[in-house]
């Protein structure tokens, strides 16, 4: 079913209710995050040693090198993203049979999608792939697909969640199984509208699709607007503990880790000064493991 529906902001505060936060995390968020932020300080550097404050430009240069180089080759990234991708254990299946299944949008691209005519994936596809295997181990259970357009200058009209049904229906899932959030452009929006949307109700237990890195930050979101979620993490980026040690062979490879941890990070400060979150680093609630199977 397609539940397009206005924005669920209506118990929110005036400051919450602001793009600010949204145009920031989508702009500061970018330059801030470590490839971009060095890269910028080398081409200041460069501009700099054409003029009398050359000496101080060629100190940025080595610097922005350097730090580039420690970024992409070291195992700084994998030790960032390490403490989030394992603050969540795997989903326990014991626990018996989920009521319905939020799966947290991010995996489409939709610019790339709209020009091809079929979906056009990024890393995090896992998310949808997980959710299609839950869906037939649980013919029962709900499909919620939470995604719109996270782009600040959207070139498109085209949202996530738009394409969700075909991808699910390919899948092998029934149309009338899948909800679609299509107005979310942040996580913090994700959980508003599928609240709304899934108005769960006393005793109903909903599971939460996501990357394993971005665990943390959704759980917190959910548990602050009183949707009580189990996590779900899909899409790991490490191999376990091992990677700790490991240096990579190709800079572009720990840059990203880099990127998509420190992206992480700053959003989950972000999102706890500004209210958004339970608490500054949500883990597992001390009744996970021990709830009643139904």
């Amino acid at each position: 079913m397609d539940a397009r529906v206005k924005p669920a902001y209506d118990d929110l505060d005036f400051f919450e209710r602001l793009p600010l936060f949204f145009v920031l995390s989508k702009t500061f968020g970018v330059i801030a995050l470590p490839t971009n932020f060095l890269i910028l300080l080398g081409v200041v550097g460069a501009a700099l040693s054409a003029t009398r404050f050359f000496a101080v430009g060629r100190r940025l240069m080595v610097a922005s090198i350097l730090f580039l180089a420690a970024c992409g080759y070291s195992p700084f990234g994998s030790v960032l993203l390490y403490p989030l991708e394992e603050r969540f254990p795997a989903w326990d299946a014991a626990r018996g049979a989920p009521d319905g299944i939020i799966v947290l949008g991010g995996a489409i691209e939709t610019d790339a999608t709209e020009a091809h005519g079929e979906a056009a994936f990024n890393g995090s596809a896992a998310r949808i792939i997980a959710a299609a295997t839950l869906a037939h181990r649980y013919p029962k259970a709900r499909i919620l697909y939470s995604g719109g357009n996270a782009n600040v200058m959207m070139n498109t009209s085209l949202r996530e969640a738009d394409y969700a049904t075909v991808l699910f229906e390919g899948l092998g899932i029934s149309r009338d199984r899948v909800i679609l959030e299509r107005d979310s452009r942040n996580t913090f929006e994700n959980g508003v509208n599928s609240k709304a949307l899934a108005a769960p109700k006393p005793g109903e237990r909903w599971l939460l699709v996501t990357s394993a890195f971005h665990m943390p930050r959704s759980i917190g979101i959910f548990r602050k607007l009183g949707f009580p979620v189990e996590a779900y993490p899909t899409d790991w980026r490490l191999a376990g503990r091992s990677d700790l040690y490991r240096f990579s062979a190709f800079a572009v490879e720990g840059l990203q880790r880099t990127d998509l941890a420190l992206r992480e990070w700053m959003g989950l400060v972000a999102y706890w000064l500004t209210g958004k979150t339970s608490e500054l680093f949500p883990g597992p609630a001390a009744d996970a493991r021990t709830a009643p199977q139904k």
